[in-house]
């Protein structure tokens, strides 16, 4: 027998259940199917909230060709054959609906290879991914794709989907009260886990209702403390990394901890809490970054849950260290400016001369080599020279970023004395 997920996999748009912010008559996809008119789409949301299941009947309802793919599965050869397939469809006269799971586990260049079959109409793309999209996809996918939040499923949401359930297996669940509470919050605004954990309670065949310990205990698990308010997991994260900016150990490490004990994947806080000393420590603390790095590593060799651990203590320190965001200030700017000023060429005389053309040309003439000026510094341009000299770090006056500022003042004093000023 199919699995009462897939059983009860709905066979129309309107049967979904939640998400009534992008599916209603007025919601992004709604309109998109009352106009007739489509964007390719991106999904992102937590695991069990139906992307899949919304992809798919989008497709139904335009009468395009479903493609399901996975990046975790598929590579450039899979895609090669997936885009030839589409344009002999569109060829002969039917379009194809391609949806990528875990869209964010491509690269940057099979990102980039959507992007002239997205233009030409050979596919509407629908991607769906659990991180958040201005992070992990390419801005030039984002540019020509519209971006829908999926949101966990409410406790309403779920009884409704438990009972869909009851009335497919045709009996109620043997559950007391609290129990079947107990359940909804176990499933933690997964639906397909939810299913899941009914197709086992069914299984039992139990003629009484049973507790709420008697569930946790023959379920082996308990229910979550994750999301009982009904906030998304990545505004836990956000909680986590605010209080790691706000130099709160405390409030990181409970925060830490309802993630752990929600279900969440180490791993995934290992990567977000490396990103919180890169972006809010940086340079005010060096050695913030290996820290993180060397807590990742102690967990993939101890794993759970000792491992876990590791990652606890990187947590406390990112929160008692120096904060600065000076140097991820100071790449958004530099990139910026790298935008605005297009295709400029460095100045002639900081390229290298390899031939005699080169070399007539003024490549290399005049270079001042830094190790033989005085202070090891020439203060010479490295800039454009049909561009102004950008400031883009500027170091705050805490941590190791008070000694680096003492050195761009140093350097600035000498540059207007010896340099272009």
């Amino acid at each position: 027998m199919r699995p009462l997920a897939d059983r009860l996999r709905p066979k129309h748009l309107s049967d979904v259940i939640g998400q009534d912010h992008v599916l209603g008559p007025l919601a992004p996809l709604g309109a998109m199917l009352s106009s007739n008119s489509f964007s390719s789409l991106i999904f992102w949301g937590p695991p069990g909230v139906g992307k899949t299941t919304i992809a798919r009947l989008l497709a139904d309802e335009t009468d395009l060709h479903f493609v399901q793919i996975s990046a975790i599965f598929s590579g450039v050869a899979d895609l090669k054959k997936v885009f030839e397939a589409a344009r002999i469809r569109r060829a002969n006269g039917r379009g194809t609906l391609l949806f990528v799971d875990e869209i964010h586990r491509f690269n940057k260049a099979q990102q980039d290879g959507f992007l002239p079959f997205m233009e030409d109409g050979t596919i509407l793309l629908v991607g769906a991914t659990t991180e958040n999209p201005s992070f992990e996809l390419n801005a030039a996918l984002l540019s020509r794709a519209q971006v829908l939040v999926l949101h966990r499923l409410s406790k309403v949401d779920l009884e409704l989907l438990a009972q869909r359930a009851e009335k497919e297996l045709g009996k109620p669940l043997t559950l007391t009260g609290p129990a079947r509470e107990a359940l909804l919050e176990m499933a933690d605004g997964d639906g397909r886990a939810l299913l899941n954990l009914i197709e086992q309670i069914a299984a039992w065949n139990l003629k009484d209702k049973i507790d709420v310990d008697a569930l946790a205990t023959r379920l082996m698990r308990r229910a979550a403390n994750y999301d009982k308010s009904g906030d998304e997991h990545y505004n836990l994260i956000s909680a986590l990394h605010k209080s790691v900016r706000g130099s709160d150990p405390d409030a990181a490490l409970y925060w830490f901890a309802r993630m752990l004990n929600g279900g969440e994947d180490p791993r995934y806080l290992a990567r977000r809490i490396t990103r919180m000393a890169v972006e809010d420590i940086g340079l005010a603390d060096p050695q913030a970054q290996s820290i993180c790095i060397d807590a990742w590593q102690t967990y993939e060799r101890l794993g759970s849950p000792e491992g876990e651990l590791a990652l606890a203590q990187a947590v406390t320190y990112l929160s008692l260290a120096p904060k600065s965001n000076a140097g991820y200030a100071a790449y958004k700017n530099a990139m910026a400016a790298a935008r605005k000023t297009g295709s400029e060429p460095p100045p002639k005389h900081i390229l290298n001369a390899p031939t005699k053309l080169m070399k007539d040309q003024g490549y290399g003439d005049g270079y001042a080599y830094d190790h033989e000026s005085e202070d090891g510094f020439s203060g010479q341009n490295y800039f454009p020279e049909n561009m102004h000299r950008g400031v883009y770090y500027s170091p705050v006056e805490r941590g190791f970023e008070r000694e680096l500022k003492k050195r761009l003042d140093f350097f600035a004093k000498l540059r207007s004395q010896r340099g272009d000023g």
